[in-house]
């Protein structure tokens, strides 16, 4: 997350909005964002209903597996990385700006 952080200003350029999702409770998700400094919202996905729906929850474990997902204006998934490559941001802003740039040159 810190590396979107970092990279907001980017996303920003293409019109895009930034959020995780946790499965932690309001509470933890807070005191998280603080002491890492994210100032993009962090939402809870207490009862796993996101993770599930999006295929990345670890029945074991009880958590959702780490992953990133761009979805376009309209609700389509355009990119999904997920495991460790989703701590990079760089094919997510890559992703983005190709949306951004399909968004300004369709008539």
């Amino acid at each position: 997350m810190k590396a979107y952080q970092a990279d907001i200003a980017k996303f920003e350029t293409t019109d895009t909005q930034i959020f995780g999702i946790s499965v932690d409770s309001v509470p933890a998700n807070k005191e998280f964002a603080s002491k890492i400094g994210v100032t993009f919202p962090l939402l809870s996905d207490f009862k796993r209903t996101v993770v599930r729906d999006y295929g990345i929850f670890n029945e074991e474990g009880g958590y959702g597996n780490r992953a990133t997902f761009v979805i376009d204006k309209d609700g389509i998934i355009q990119h999904i990385d997920e495991g460790n490559v989703a701590i990079d941001p760089t094919a997510a802003e890559d992703t983005c700006n190709i949306l951004s740039h399909k968004k300004t040159t369709t008539p």
